[in-house]
């Protein structure tokens, strides 16, 4: 391979956006899966404390 060769591949794969829309779709699923979790470790925590709730209201019952 001769130094023009190398300088269009590089050119052809920068101008490329296939894979770019590949890399963005892969960064907004990670972002909407950490979003997620954490509304369900948020949810989790809520759920928690309304259930430890419930259970002093009740006096005690097998909580």
């Amino acid at each position: 391979m001769n130094l023009q060769t190398i300088k269009a591949s590089v050119v052809k794969f920068a101008k490329d956006e296939d894979g770019l829309t590949i890399v963005e779709y892969a960064v907004a699923g990670g972002l909407i899966t950490v979003a997620v979790a954490a509304m369900f470790g948020k949810l989790g925590t809520e759920v928690t404390a309304r259930i430890t709730s419930l259970c002093a209201a009740v006096k005690g019952a097998a909580c």
